[in-house]
Order: structure tokens, then C-alpha cells, then sequence
């Protein structure tokens, strides 16, 4: 009987290894990619704007994808609602007659304004954000100062009514519960899209927990698992707080094994030696179609490229807007490279990273069978993608049958200048898996 036990961490799916290792039978590894595809794409859609979900929508499903949506469930009837949580508004806006706006009341007078009744006053709000995150720190305080005077001249007219915080969205949360029983993701873009950055830190975790509450009580836990904070802020507060919400971020998923290339970024994502580069792309209205396409011809020419695309409006709805012809086009170029490509949610994929980078495998051949163990480091009731491995066969074998625990398990044999192996999906937990031949 010959015995080939062999121990490899994820991370090491066929590398450092010679090719004489890798043509002793038993040897398993994880593909970087879920079936052994070459690069993986997953579709968001930010603001939840109902175009989204009745044009493309469909559109994905006629092809076989499942996007992500990142909603803003202030919007969602029966959700909570935006609000102010501090002390009386009309307090700070008298205040700001004697003192101006600095660091010690900047996020406090931030946060407030934008609940003071109008949309004009909201435009303070976020264009502060804007110019706080670009690093124009006093012209951010400068403006608040100015929206402050104009509310206390009455210019600016303060209301107890906000109806930019108030209004509802005509799609349900009955309906996101079928968009995700159906397999897309439905995620987090906080209550109300503010400017988390020039929040202070009660009104911060408001509009993060908050909407992970109603997400998790209208759809259930699964569904918050991933968020967008808006405007794709990367500020490192945010960040520090947005991390102990949710397992992962659009924003940022810092790893040491992951290049983060972000919509506004020119670096071409071949410029990294990291394993892995997540590369977003926003397909603005004002970007060509052939570019489009050329990021999916980017990621079949290497191995290691996630792309996260970034789309806001539709058919004219919503932020800079792609028609539904547009999209229809598109979805139908990456299906015909569907050979090389796995498209998948952004959950999906990071899951199935993570799993493969924390998860330990343990491969033996015994006679005619081999015997996989797999040791997860995380909690597989969460990070639950089925891994796909693959096993290296004797060369004379022609077929086998796969079991995991009660599971028979469907694969596909090939052959490579290694030798026979096949490919197949298993659970990622520590269930044993034996590959008999047969």
C-alpha cells in the first residue's frame, strides 16, 4: 500500500512546490477561483434605485448572474428612519452665533445640519463631507459656518420636517426577500447616504447599525454580511468603525494578500505582486463600451484579478445612468467569457478568498482511495462558498466517486503536463472527503 500523506495551507494552492510533488497522486490543493476559473466579476449596484431591480435585474437573471445591491433602507417602508441623535438642533444652530466651527464642534454641527428641514441645508452637510475628505479641512468648517448664518437668518428655513430623510421607496422589503432567496445579495448602504466622515460617533453608529437591524430583521442575518459606505469613503475613522459592524466592506478589505485598486485609482492592476488584486471599475456614462469590455478582456488575460463593478443609475434613474440596452450589452460580453470567469456576488467572493486562505488541507493516498480533510480557521455557519479543489489521480484510474460525509459529489477529470486530476466543489468544513476509484 503506498502512503502519500501531505499537508498544504490554502494560500499555497500549487505553489512552492516541484513538479515532481505535484505529480504524486493524492496531492490536493484550492483553486484560487471557485471552478478553477481564471478571474472572478462580481456586479453592485449602489442607492437601491428601482430601475436597478426592474431592468437589471432581469437582465442578470436572463444570463445566469446574481448582482449585489447596496440599499438605503431608510428609504424601505417599515425601516427607521433618518434622525438626529444629540441634543436640541435649535440649541447648536443658536451656538454658532458665538463660536465658529473648529475641530471640538465640527462632526457635532456636521451631523446636525442636515436634519434642520431642507435640502438645501443637507447640501451643506455633504459638501462639507466632500471637501473634509479631500483634505480641505478649514474650508469644510468655513462652510458649515456659512450654512449655520443662513439658518439663522431664516435664508435657509429650519423645520422639524426633512423630507430628504423621510421619503419612501417603492420597492418592498417583501421584494428584497425574494431578490435574495433568488441568490442576489441585498446589503447595507446605511439609513439615510450620508457623509459618514463628518459624522460624530453616536450619529455614525446609527446609520451603520441601524441598517444592519432592519436588513437582519426583514431578511436575516445572512444578508449582512457585506456594506458599502457611501460615497466610497475610505476615512480611516469610518473604516474603524465600519469593520466591527460588518465582515466586510466594499470600501476597503485590507488583507496582506490583496491589492486594492479603487474606482478613482489609475493603477493598473498588473502593476501588484500580490495573489490577489481587486480592481473597481465605475462605468460612468462617460465611459465607452469597448473600455468597458476591455476590463473583462483584462481579467481572462491573468489569473489573479477580482473586478468589482460599480453602477449607480438606470434608464435614467439614479446617478450617472446606463441604459438598459447598455447593460444588456455588456452582461452578454462577459456571459460568452463565462468559460473564464466566475461571477458572483461580492459576498461570494470574498468569502470564498477568505476560506481559501484559512483553510487547511490534509491529503492521503491509501490504495485506491484518497483521503481529504479539510481544517477551517473560520466559522463555517458564515463562510459557508463551497471551495473547489483539486486532486491529483494515479494515472490509471478512470473513474471514481466522491463522498463527504453522506454527500456524492459530482467532478470533472482532465489532464495537465502534471498528470490526471480532478476538479470538484466541497463544503468548506472539516467533514472528511474520500475520492474512490471505481
Amino acid at each position: 500500500m503506498r502512503f502519500f500523506p501531505l499537508i498544504i495551507t490554502g494560500f499555497l494552492f500549487l505553489t512552492g512546490c516541484t513538479q515532481q510533488d505535484l505529480s504524486e497522486a493524492g496531492h490536493t490543493g484550492i483553486a484560487r477561483w471557485k471552478d478553477n476559473k481564471r478571474a472572478a466579476i462580481s456586479i453592485t449596484y449602489d442607492d437601491g434605485t428601482i430601475h436597478q431591480f426592474t431592468v437589471a435585474r432581469p437582465i442578470m437573471d436572463s444570463l445566469g448572474f446574481k448582482g449585489t445591491f447596496y440599499i438605503i433602507t431608510g428609504k424601505i417602508r417599515g425601516s427607521a428612519q433618518g434622525k438626529f441623535i444629540g441634543r436640541p438642533v435649535k440649541d447648536i444652530i443658536a451656538e454658532t452665533a458665538d463660536a465658529q466651527t473648529n475641530a471640538d464642534n465640527f462632526f457635532e454641527r456636521a451631523s446636525a445640519i442636515g436634519f434642520t428641514g431642507s435640502g438645501e441645508a443637507l447640501a451643506y452637510h455633504t459638501n462639507a463631507g466632500a471637501l473634509y475628505e479631500s483634505g480641505k479641512i478649514e474650508e469644510a468648517y468655513q462652510l458649515i459656518d456659512e450654512g449655520y448664518l443662513k439658518l439663522r437668518s431664516g435664508e435657509i428655513p429650519v423645520s422639524e420636517h426633512n423630507p430628504q430623510y423621510a421619503r419612501t421607496d417603492s420597492t418592498t422589503w417583501e421584494d428584497y426577500r425574494s431578490y435574495a432567496a433568488d441568490g442576489h445579495e441585498i446589503a447595507s448602504h446605511t439609513v439615510t447616504h450620508p457623509r459618514l466622515a463628518v459624522l460624530d460617533e453616536v450619529n455614525m453608529l446609527y446609520e451603520l447599525e441601524q441598517s444592519k437591524a432592519d436588513i437582519a430583521k426583514f431578511l436575516g442575518p445572512a444578508s449582512t454580511f457585506s456594506a458599502e459606505c457611501p460615497y466610497g469613503t475610505e476615512d480611516e475613522r469610518v473604516m474603524e468603525y465600519a469593520h466591527q459592524i460588518y465582515p466586510a466592506l466594499r470600501n476597503r478589505m485590507p488583507e496582506p494578500w490583496l491589492e486594492e485598486i479603487n474606482r478613482s485609482s489609475s493603477m493598473q492592476p498588473g502593476a501588484s505582486d500580490r495573489e490577489y488584486v481587486q480592481w473597481q471599475r465605475g462605468p460612468l456614462t462617460n465611459i465607452q463600451m469597448q473600455t468597458m469590455k476591455s476590463w473583462i478582456d483584462t481579467c481572462v488575460s491573468r489569473d489573479n484579478l477580482w473586478l468589482v463593478l460599480v453602477f449607480h443609475g438606470v434608464d435614467g434613474i439614479g446617478w450617472e445612468p446606463r441604459t438598459g440596452e447598455e447593460l444588456r450589452e455588456y452582461f452578454t460580453y462577459i456571459k460568452t467569457k463565462e468559460e473564464d470567469v466566475w461571477v458572483a456576488t461580492f459576498a461570494e467572493v470574498t468569502k470564498y478568498l477568505r476560506e481559501r486562505k484559512n483553510t487547511e488541507i490534509n491529503s492521503e493516498l491509501m490504495g485506491d482511495r484518497v483521503r481529504v480533510v479539510l481544517t477551517p480557521k473560520l466559522d463555517t455557519s458564515v463562510y459557508n462558498i463551497p471551495l473547489t479543489l483539486k486532486t491529483y489521480l494515479p494515472g490509471d484510474w478512470k473513474k471514481v466517486s466522491i463522498r463527504q460525509a453522506e454527500h456524492l459529489i459530482s467532478y470533472k477529470m482532465n489532464k495537465d503536463e502534471t498528470g490526471l486530476y480532478i476538479l470538484y466543489n466541497v463544503h468548506p468544513s472539516s467533514q472528511e472527503i474520500y475520492i474512490e476509484s471505481i
